[in-house]
């Protein structure tokens, strides 16, 4: 019979609780992932300064810092943006867009199948940021609903990050902290059957069941409201603005109206706010039309578009203009800055109607529209003219989702995708290690100007540098302090005359669970020492303990918050939490199940 393990030491209890309140403070969005990880690197710093214990050194908790795993996990960031701005993936969308418009099911099918490959040698953001936009257009061509379609796809890319160690920064980590644990260091390949055989049964899934367990919803792109329209507000005799000046008519209005220029018989007047009005003047001005309406009323004024008054039979007109959406993603200009500061508007003339976050207007009353600090995953409600957007798709930095297939490309791109070919192959074959094979990759890009320097730092996740440093930080006092050995022997306690495959599954399955609530990165650098552990303990080979955390770690699918890239397609889709959930607890308990059966029949 297992014995209860013994009671930690202060250290290691000061380290438990510090686990469960990091863990608690990473599943909140209120705070920072970078702040509180950086908070909890202070905190542990100064403990051990202050109450050394045994011959532990403290500044080894930055080691993190420098640690290869981060330096790979940024480097493929960099790697991965320079993909996105070439448009180096533009024949695979092409080919894909083609097939989309001859056979849309089984076009799902070959979708998922090459986000799968995609996101086993590229970060899946890239992936995403490739898909979206072509599947939001061939569904609006096809008057087809794209929820049951970016959902899926977007849990593809996470299958296809399972299936090599480069896949995503988790895999990177428990590689990692596993061979710094003593573990031979695994290969880029060595679990891609067992992974691939688990993708393989989520597939059939995404493609047959989940679509049919998503709503048929109406794009927002087909709904025509709000829009901004101009028009000339003609100020009568008995205008309440005639004989004031330009601000004293704004404050009239609440302060809310936007004058362009004024016209005064056939002089244009400059809009400034000393200005006075006069009877005759016409007011140039922009807005929606109920504002415009409003406007009308407050000034006393009449309404025109053109030479003709707003009424029933001749009602306000967007010529020219299109609505599209433009989602925020990692990298951009737009990531943790606002509209006023990148001058969206004065250099794209596109109007931003709105502004969503995981489905929900994020643009409060009392704030003015430009100066919301946009985060990836927000989705602007756009309008202007069709050559304005065309201009901001191409771009390469915008995910812009329209009704149109237009994909961004440079001559650079066959440069990048050479790059990243020669950074897989030399990491595959054990020539280089993956983190001085992917810095060198990094650097050839910025050599040989694929990628700027400015778009380099942008790629660079400040959350996810940070909860990687303070994730190995913590790791490491979980390991010094005994507390590791600690959580492992309640584990094994609570397990006890249960099967090495239910061990294996129940592991596997708590990480699961942990994924989908606080950061993967943190669930799996902890978990990776508690599942070797686990191994040592029943005299087993520790490599299937670490396969269970780093797919376990990986089955983020049934909440929104879970990873970035479902941001990123729950606000695309207008998703609602529920129809995560929905979908993304069953592709969890396929996915355990599979997995446990595999890893139980390769490993143990």
């Amino acid at each position: 019979m297992t014995d209860f393990p013994e009671l930690p030491n202060v250290h290691a209890t000061i380290m438990l609780l510090t686990t469960v309140v990091a863990l608690y403070l990473f599943s909140k969005e209120r705070w920072p992932l970078e702040i509180t990880s950086l908070g909890i690197l202070v905190f542990l710093a100064t403990l051990f300064t202050l109450f050394p214990y045994a011959d532990f050194d403290p500044t080894t908790l930055f080691y993190g810092f420098a640690h290869q795993a981060l330096i790979a996990v940024c480097a493929l960031m960099v790697l991965g943006q320079g993909l996105v701005q070439t448009g180096a993936l533009e024949p695979v969308g092409r080919m894909l867009s083609r097939l989309w418009a001859q056979a849309p099911f089984l076009s799902l099918l070959v979708t998922l199948i090459v986000a799968v490959v995609l996101s086993a040698f590229v970060n899946n953001t890239p992936i995403v940021v490739l898909l979206l936009p072509i599947l939001i257009s061939v569904c609006l061509r096809n008057n087809i609903s794209p929820n049951g379609v970016l959902m899926p796809m977007g849990f593809a890319t996470l299958l296809g990050g399972m299936t090599t160690t480069i896949g995503t920064s988790t895999n990177l980590l428990v590689v990692s902290v596993a061979e710094d644990l003593g573990l031979e260091e695994f290969g880029m390949f060595d679990f891609v059957l067992p992974a691939s055989i688990a993708a393989s049964v989520a597939i059939f899934y995404l493609w047959l069941i989940a679509p049919r367990l998503l709503p048929d919803r109406t794009s927002t792109l087909q709904n025509p409201e709000p829009r901004i329209f101009e028009a000339r507000i003609l100020l009568p005799d008995d205008s309440t603005a005639v004989d004031k000046t330009l601000a004293e008519a704004v404050a009239l209005t609440g302060g809310d109206m936007k004058v362009i220029r004024v016209r005064r018989g056939e002089t244009i007047v400059m809009p400034l706010p000393d200005v006075t009005l006069r009877a005759g003047d016409r007011v140039r001005v922009r807005d929606t039309p109920q504002n415009l309406k409003s406007y009308e009323e407050a000034l006393r004024g009449v309404l025109y578009t053109g030479e003709t008054p707003v009424d029933e039979e001749h009602p306000l007109l967007a010529e020219n203009q299109t609505l599209a959406e433009v989602a925020v993603v990692q990298g951009s200009s737009l990531d943790r800055a606002n509209l006023a500061f990148t001058r969206f508007l004065d250099r794209y003339q596109l109007a931003v109607l709105a502004l969503h976050r995981a489905g929900k207007d994020i643009w409060r009353p009392k704030e003015e529209i430009h100066e919301v600090i946009l985060q990836p995953g927000d989705v602007l409600l756009v309008q202007g003219a069709k050559d304005q957007l065309r201009r901001l798709k191409g771009s390469t930095e915008f995910l812009v989702l329209d009704s149109t297939i237009e994909l961004p490309t440079s001559e650079k791109a066959p440069l990048v995708l050479s790059i990243l070919t020669v950074v897989i192959f030399l990491a595959a074959t054990g020539i280089m290690p993956i983190a001085i094979a992917a810095i060198t990759g990094c650097a050839v890009m910025l050599a040989t100007r694929c990628l700027r320097i400015g778009g380099a730092i942008r790629a660079l996740s400040p959350s996810v540098y940070f909860i990687v440093a303070a994730s190995l930080a913590l790791g490491l006092a979980l390991q010094t302090t005994g507390a590791t050995e600690f959580v492992t022997g309640i584990f094994l306690y609570l397990t006890e005359g249960a099967s090495p495959t239910v061990i294996l599954s129940a592991l596997m399955l708590l990480l699961a669970l942990l994924t989908n609530v606080v950061s993967n990165n943190a669930a799996a650098v902890i978990g990776t020492p508690i599942g070797i552990g686990i191994a040592e303990a029943m005299q087993l080979p520790a490599e299937p303990f670490v396969l269970a955390v780093l797919f376990g770690a990986n089955m983020s699918f049934a909440t929104p918050m879970a990873y970035q890239t479902n941001l990123l397609v729950m606000s695309a889709g207008d998703y609602t939490f529920r129809e995560f959930v929905k979908v993304g607890v069953p592709l969890t308990i396929l996915m355990w199940a599979t997995l446990t059966w595999v890893l139980d029949f390769f490993y143990l």
